[in-house]
């Protein structure tokens, strides 16, 4: 018989060190729910799945068990989903979505998804190239007017896979009062015309939040409507993804509070301002919303083969350096690829698609295995528990696929 969802232990207020919040964007503007044009319905793939029952699963035995004496011990908070194919393995969610308010987390609630947003982007980015309106060759000079000069030799797939040599928003003068203050598209993008490349277009590969807004800016001028509108329309209403949207604005939308661990306890975050990564981190979902998603991206239902290859494609340069003595990642458009086995022990060599995710109180990472139709997610409303997201990934990854269960990081 399943158990209560998040029916564990309040969770004990964490005490790790101080640090500072900010980082790469790694969360989550609801629009108001519009009728989905007939045109857009029929854009979507027709023969997606219905929605397995929301019903707390657990049949994977090892990691229940490691997640029940996480939560007890206050280690763990957070949503967490299996799937192999269609069939859910685990769905459980652990502690509060709100501890002044004393309200438990849902398998439904909604988390801020930080820079998993970034392949929603993507995705919308490579639908209009389907759909004939851009193509990810074109300069972005040809989207972005008036345009830099320096910008010249900068394409949209430069963008999509951090190659563009703007320079990141963190990586600016003046990113504490950035951080903090709201911001449109248009405010963002000319925001980025006031600095110069750091390097050579396609050379080198660096970490690049600002791109993905540029992207959004695109999104709307190919479109011709809103970013939000175009993502709603496309995206979220027909694939039936009603609790996921845009926090562009700074409303409630009905999304829980995030959370970091203090010297003085679990301290709440609710001040994200999402609008300053409009296309980069601003969408907020559910676990089984993602789900969805997951299988309509990778199994063709949103992008025609030729794009979705290409989003899948590892773009970074030849050089590129290995990561922390590991093997590096394939830098996709809004997504990576790699063998994030190895960096726990036991080790799996299974590849593994996927993306993180970190902002406002947020720690996320969201994964999926092609070859055996596995999709991992792992969603946090706490934004220090990166180490902890991370182990709890492979280790549902590992069980779902029948390999030995890891016990402890090697990274």
């Amino acid at each position: 018989m399943p158990r209560t969802p998040g029916g564990h232990p309040r969770l004990v207020l964490g005490v790790l060190g101080a640090l500072i919040l900010g980082g790469a964007v790694w969360a989550g503007f609801s629009t108001a729910v519009r009728p989905v044009s007939d045109a857009a319905r029929a854009a979507a793939s027709p023969e997606t799945p219905p929605r397995p029952p929301l019903v707390v699963v657990e049949d994977l035995p090892r990691l229940a068990a490691r997640l029940d004496r996480e939560a007890a011990a206050g280690r763990f908070m957070g949503g967490v989903l299996v799937a192999r194919g269609d069939r859910v393995l685990f769905r459980q969610v652990y502690g509060k979505a709100n501890y002044g308010q004393d309200q438990a987390l849902k398998l439904d609630s909604r988390f801020r998804l930080a820079s998993i947003s970034k392949q929603f982007t993507a995705a919308a980015i490579l639908r209009l190239q389907d759909e004939g309106k851009l193509s990810v060759s074109d300069p972005v000079c040809k989207w972005i007017q008036p345009c830099p000069k320096a910008w010249e030799p900068v394409r949209i797939s430069h963008l999509l896979s951090h190659t563009s040599g703007i320079p990141d928003l963190m990586a600016r003068p003046g990113w504490g009062m950035r951080r903090t203050t709201p911001a449109t598209l248009d405010e963002l993008t000319e925001d980025s015309k006031r600095f110069g490349l750091q390097f050579t277009p396609g050379t080198k590969v660096r970490y690049d939040n600002a791109g993905f807004n540029l992207a959004a800016a695109i999104v709307e001028k190919a479109s011709g409507r809103p970013y939000e509108a175009y993502m709603h329309d496309t995206f979220f209403g027909p694939l039936g993804m009603k609790d996921s949207g845009l926090d562009l604005d700074g409303g409630d939308h009905g999304l829980i509070m995030g959370y970091a661990n203090f010297p003085g306890g679990l301290a709440a975050q609710p001040n994200a301002n999402t609008s300053i990564v409009a296309g980069a981190g601003a969408v907020y979902s559910t676990l089984d919303d993602l789900l969805v998603w997951q299988r309509a991206l990778h199994r063709g239902g949103l992008l025609k083969p030729s794009s979705y290859q290409q989003m899948l494609a590892d773009h970074a340069p030849a050089d590129t350096p290995m990561e922390r003595g590991h093997p590096r990642r394939d830098w996709g458009y809004g997504i990576f690829a790699n063998r994030l086995g190895d960096q726990v022990r036991p080790s799996f060599q299974d590849r593994q698609i996927y993306h993180t995710g970190s902002w406002g109180g947020f720690r996320n990472l969201m994964l999926y295995q092609p070859d055996a139709d596995v999709t991992v997610i792992v969603l946090s409303n706490n934004y220090h528990l990166r180490d902890q997201v991370f182990l709890i990934s492979q280790q549902a990854m590992a069980e779902a696929l029948g390999r030995d269960f890891p016990t402890t990081l090697h990274r």
